[in-house]
């Protein structure tokens, strides 16, 4: 039965754009909707699918929006089991690498994947006492089709870097593993050295769509036309972004116009658009379309339209009161305004500032709970297995949480069967009925997942020796963990060891958010407070975009609140050169009314 919906389901542009039959190119505003399009649009193909053997593909710039759409889909009653949704590296892992590994040099005789932690770990081991010095994250790099791309280029030490990650790359090779970024390179390397894995896969393809399309890299595109162009008009495809948001240029990531992916995968691309804002007033769409780097019509029709919403510019405040200003204006909103705490955004663009801010704000404000980095008391590491089992342990068996407990589940069978532990047979719903089985009772959260992993592989039939790399990732897990809980505790935050804590880090927003630019991406509060709005961290120095980079980031954080928006760009911070910052230079001139800070004293 083909999907349909409720008439006030989706507006005229959103009927447009998911009703059209061949391939769309949606460019969505902030707040529009695009989600909710790009879900009604997967569930309309879904129920369209007449074979077995076809499928629907959905690529996702991260894991959480992957699991959000997936459980709006199952709530609208569509059947998802001819659905793949996840990030473009499990697209590559799971469609591209696992299956023909064999015909890849590098591959053909298995491969496991390096995490986060295990490429840190070599790279900062490789850089010791080199001259001149080199830094782990200095090497931060990615892959294009013309082979690899450093984040930050920095030509005195170009030749430097490229000779450690050589060293680096055959270090892995050595070991038959590749990293995060070499997964996206092996599997463009297969698709253009075997044009049969793209006629394949464009014979099960039927539909590819693509969100954040604007944060896709080079060869993520090139991947996907060449599927694309395989299918000769059989596979078609939906692509949803928005070019005005896009802020991963460092990382290789840009807007492809609509002409050029067209011709890249050969297919006719109609132009759609959603232009009405449903999520900020009035005031904050008029702020935030002075950032518009490409023209675009935005207005706002939410239910929070006519709301008076406060927008500051405060360049006066010093950097030593920076955080005094932060907590006035928290307070300010939840006690003067009623704002709830849970609808607070906190955002500054690099992350070594936010976790010391987050610690100080906790002290200044111990009657408010908090979301920011590093509050985790174990390690987030979404690659390693038993985070993967960490989530369904420290998560209770809820309606609400049955979609994505499943997909957890589903996730943790595929890692089982590639470390070859042996589970055929055992579906999604029993590991579940497993580990909700399981029962600790136990207060120290790292005991409590040790005891529930050894239960864990009781329950599923395996010793965790089986695997040398499930022993690995093991002994990776808590190591960082008790890094993490002991660093916490030396910033005199009490109590982060308990199962309760451990069980909050899955739990719904309960505190005020802090986030960098880039982490709130996608975000909504109803208030957001960013500081060090400073030329050289907005954007940063090296930034090879200047200006244009400037506009997409104060897009991306003035778009984000529903009703207030407080900007900070603080006097008296210091560069390495130990040379004052002063305002970004975008922020600086633009002309608008702001409230003065007396207002909201």
């Amino acid at each position: 039965m083909v999907f349909v919906w409720n008439k006030d389901d989706l507006n005229d542009e959103q009927v447009d754009a998911v009703e059209h039959d061949g391939s769309v190119f949606l460019i969505a505003c902030p707040g529009s909707g695009k989600t909710r399009a790009l879900t009604y649009k997967i569930a309309l193909e879904l129920s369209r699918l007449e074979s077995d053997r076809h499928w629907i593909v959905a690529i996702t710039y991260t894991h959480r929006a992957a699991e959000e759409i997936e459980e709006r889909i199952e709530r609208l009653g569509v059947d998802t089991e001819r659905l793949w949704i996840g990030t473009i590296h499990s697209f590559c892992l799971d469609w591209i690498l696992r299956p023909y590994a064999i015909y890849h040099n590098k591959l053909r005789f298995g491969f496991r994947v390096a995490d986060q932690h295990e490429t840190e770990r070599r790279l900062e081991k490789l850089c010791q006492g080199r001259h001149p010095r080199i830094r782990p994250f200095d090497c931060n790099y990615y892959f294009s089709s013309r082979g690899c791309q450093l984040e930050a280029p920095n030509p005195a030490r170009r030749d430097q870097i490229l000779r450690v990650l050589e060293e680096y790359w055959a270090c892995l090779e050595a070991e038959r593993m590749i990293d995060f970024e070499m997964i996206l390179n092996c599997a463009y390397e297969l698709i253009a050295n075997e044009p049969s894995i793209s006629i394949l896969l464009s014979s099960i393809f039927k539909f590819v769509l693509v969100d954040e399309f604007q944060d896709t890299r080079e060869i993520q595109y090139a991947i996907l036309a060449a599927i694309l162009r395989a299918g000769a008009g059989r596979t078609r495809t939906f692509l949803v972004g928005d070019p005005n948001q896009a802020i991963y240029g460092s990382l290789g990531g840009y807007a492809m116009t609509r002409d050029d992916f067209a011709a890249l995968c050969g297919l006719e691309l109609a132009h759609k658009s959603l232009s009405i804002n449903y999520r900020s007033s009035s005031r904050i769409v008029e702020y935030f379309s002075n950032y518009h780097l490409l023209a675009a019509n935005v207005r706002a029709e939410g239910k929070d339209r006519d709301y008076a919403s406060l927008v500051s510019f405060d360049e006066e405040t010093t950097h030593q009161n920076v955080e005094d200003e932060i907590v006035r204006l928290i307070r300010y909103n939840c006690e003067q305004l009623g704002i709830a705490a849970h609808e607070i955004c906190v955002v500054g663009p690099r992350w070594i500032q936010l976790a010391a801010l987050t610690r100080r704000l906790m002290s200044a404000l111990p009657e408010y709970s908090f979301d920011g980095p590093g509050m985790a008391p174990f390690a987030r590491d979404q690659d390693n297995f038993w985070f993967k089992v960490a989530r369904i342990a420290l998560t209770e068996p809820s309606p609400q949480l049955y979609v994505r407990r499943t997909r957890w589940a589903g996730e943790i069978l595929a890692e089982l069967c590639h470390a070859g532990i042996r589970v055929s047979g055992l579906s999604k719903r029993e590991l579940l009925r497993c580990c909700n089985s399981i029962q600790i009772d136990q207060d120290d959260g790292l005991a409590f997942l040790r005891l529930f992993f050894d239960k864990f592989c009781l329950a599923v039939g395996f010793e965790l020796t089986d695997s040398a790399a499930l022993v690995e990732h093991y002994e990776t897990f808590f190591a960082r963990s008790e890094a993490q809980i002991a660093r916490l505790e030396e910033a005199g935050i009490q109590g982060v060891s308990t199962i309760g804590v451990f069980r909050r880090v899955f739990a719904s927003r309960t505190g005020i958010t802090i986030s960098t630019i880039h982490g709130v991406k996608g975000a909504e509060f109803d208030t957001v407070i960013a500081f060090a709005m400073l030329e050289g961290m907005v954007p940063h120095f090296a930034d090879p975009e200047g200006g244009a980079s400037a506009k997409k980031l104060l897009y991306v954080v003035c778009s984000r609140p529903r009703k207030n928006l407080h900007l900070i760009a603080e006097t008296g911070r210091l560069d390495g050169r130990r040379l004052p910052y002063r305002t970004t230079d975008i922020l600086s001139d633009c002309v608008f009314d702001y409230d003065a800070l007396l207002e909201i004293a």
